[in-house]
């Protein structure tokens, strides 16, 4: 069995970003990614050509840590870091999934799909969105195509229906609206969970009539109509749409969490001190799991320096 110094559960910019820092204080470290790439979130659910910015909207944009990260879109961001695995030596085991994770005296016994390894310290950073959230009721199942819950299928001169609240809405909005014909559909009636630069782009837009505004409003069913989604709504009326997008967000992945021992909060965030090490001492977190609402690349990176400054 393979001992190492720290294993780093999932490789998306926290994730390397930790791998980075610790390399650069000797660790022997690993990398575990159940898929078979790098950046999951990046690849599955940024456009293609999106911008990925330093300073993301409202949220930290200083970066503290060894790791380089410039302004650049989806693709430019992944070459960064698929560079940093290079240039650092970093060891991945994709396609990797972590099975169990149990105490044995001060060190951790991790079981993946492929081995099983002990080491000192663990840190997850697997993201929020691997496992977006859903609406309650039922989606047909024919419509599986044009119900999507990223904006990576969608096709120009398409009649969109993006429902959500959040940031990833908004922006979804305002970037599809440009070729297409765009609703957003907010169950309340303002938003709440809005940056500034989100809510003033998404206000323009509707004042210049380049998108419509459904707030107040919430979906009671989604039926098949030749192909097409038919949504009907709590207000009487219904439409009839190309593609319907959620962006309802991401669930901390809480099963997993309460496998490794981490307490959660009753909104499932996972409970740290302020150097991000959770209620097992030695099971650190980083990056938007750590977050309600999401973090920035800067943020992931920022906490993968805190985390490794006080690894023992």
């Amino acid at each position: 069995m393979e001992k190492l110094d720290l294993i780093i559960i999932g490789a998306g910019p926290a994730g390397i970003g930790c791998a980075i820092e610790a390399k650069l204080k000797n660790k022997k470290v690993l990398i575990l990614e159940k898929t078979k790439e790098i950046c999951q979130t990046l690849r599955q659910f940024y456009k293609d050509g999106k911008r990925v910015d330093k300073a993301y909207k409202g949220l930290e944009g200083e970066n503290y840590s060894h790791v380089r990260f410039e302004d650049g879109t989806k693709e430019s961001t992944i070459e960064n870091f698929e560079s940093l695995i290079k240039e650092h030596d970093i060891s991945i085991e994709f396609s990797s999934e972590v099975e169990s994770v149990k105490q044995d005296k001060e060190n951790f016994i991790v079981t993946t799909s492929k081995n099983t390894y002990e080491c000192q310290n663990i840190i997850i950073a697997i993201g929020r969105m691997g496992k977006p959230n859903k609406p309650d009721y039922k989606l047909p199942p024919t419509l599986t195509k044009i119900i999507n819950f990223n904006a990576n299928n969608v096709q120009n001169n398409e009649k969109i229906l993006i429902v959500g609240g959040g940031n990833s809405a908004a922006e979804y909005a305002v970037d599809l609206a440009s070729k297409n014909q765009v609703c957003l559909c907010y169950r309340k009636d303002k938003f709440t969970r809005l940056n500034d630069t989100n809510l003033n782009d998404i206000e323009s837009a509707a004042n210049q009539n380049k998108l419509l505004l459904k707030l107040g409003v919430d979906i009671l069913e989604v039926e098949d109509e030749n192909s097409k989604a038919k949504v009907k709504f709590n207000d009487g009326t219904f439409e009839i749409y190309d593609r319907i997008i959620y962006a309802i967000g991401g669930s901390t992945p809480v099963d997993f969490l309460q496998k490794c021992g981490v307490n959660v909060d009753d909104k499932g965030i996972p409970l740290m001190n302020e150097n991000k090490e959770s209620n097992i001492k030695g099971i650190f977190l980083a990056g938007d799991i750590t977050t309600k609402n999401g973090a920035s690349i800067v943020c992931g990176l920022n906490d993968a320096a805190k985390i490794i400054s006080v690894l023992k």
